[in-house]
């Protein structure tokens, strides 16, 4: 890890994950074989009457430095299922973020819940991965892909009855991620090139969103205001990551966000 956490660079990111899809590339065979093994994953959720929350395993991140170093994922896990949490997302980049694919196969043998994969995917190989540890969803980053090559990702993952999580930052990044056809679409606070968080301005975004597509809010939630907010805006599912990671008690945490209800869009 970086001795300043900001000096990290979505470049620098994108660099360490290439490198370890090129060393993937080699177990392609291998990989396919493991996730056409794997049992179906659970379902992602739907909307429902009051705002899904869905609670990170996290031990660090570049914008924030140490969050949690001694986090236990399934431990975490079962905890934010129990405080009401409808699925866990499970960061597994470990050079920025501290997870590892063995985070995920293990939350989603463990958790109740569906498991989110998180992490910088630019290559098919990770969604076999993903698939063969147990997966329920994927994220895809608009920001990091070609409008071609975010469309092709997605169809790969719903050929493994996984939902594509789209994720989208600005207004500009739409377009790519509609053609995608996304099953859910995400919605960043965070710019990923500055890490700065604008909650105000994913708010408006969410608003001019389609009600036939349910929209995660991602990032900057610390609050029941902030999921009320949220809310407000139309978001059907909130991803909390380190504020509720962080704390000795995540079953409370999560339980302190849950129970705020939606307002379609």
């Amino acid at each position: 890890m970086p001795d300043n956490p900001r000096a990290t660079s979505l470049n620098a990111i994108l660099a360490v994950t290439r490198s370890r899809v090129a060393a993937l590339e080699g177990m392609a065979g291998e990989l396919a074989r493991a996730a056409a093994a794997a049992p179906a994953p659970r379902p992602f959720p739907k909307p429902g009457p009051t705002v899904g929350i869905i609670a990170e395993v996290k031990r660090r991140s570049p914008s924030q430095g140490a969050i949690r170093e001694d986090l236990d994922p399934v431990a975490h896990a079962r905890a934010y299922e129990r405080g009401g949490a409808v699925a866990v997302s499970v960061l597994t980049d470990e050079a920025h973020f501290g997870g590892s694919v063995d985070d995920l196969r293990r939350v989603a043998a463990a958790a109740g819940v569906p498991a989110l994969r998180k992490d910088f995917v630019i290559h098919e190989a990770q969604i076999h991965e993903a698939r063969a540890a147990g997966a329920s969803a994927v994220l895809l980053i608009a920001r990091v892909l070609k409008a071609e090559e975010l469309k092709a990702l997605a169809t790969v993952v719903r050929e493994w009855e996984m939902v594509p999580v789209i994720e989208v930052h600005a207004a500009r990044e739409l377009d790519a991620a509609f053609g995608a056809g996304p099953s859910v679409l995400g919605v960043n606070a965070r710019d990923l090139d500055s890490f700065a968080v604008d909650l105000h301005g994913i708010e408006a975004i969410i608003r001019g969103l389609p009600s036939g597509i349910p929209v995660v809010a991602e990032s900057g939630v610390e609050t029941r205001e902030d999921v009320g907010r949220l809310a407000a805006a139309g978001a059907d599912f909130v991803l909390v990551g380190t504020s509720v990671a962080r704390q000795a008690d995540p079953e409370q945490a999560v339980r302190a966000l849950v129970g705020v209800n939606r307002v379609p869009r």
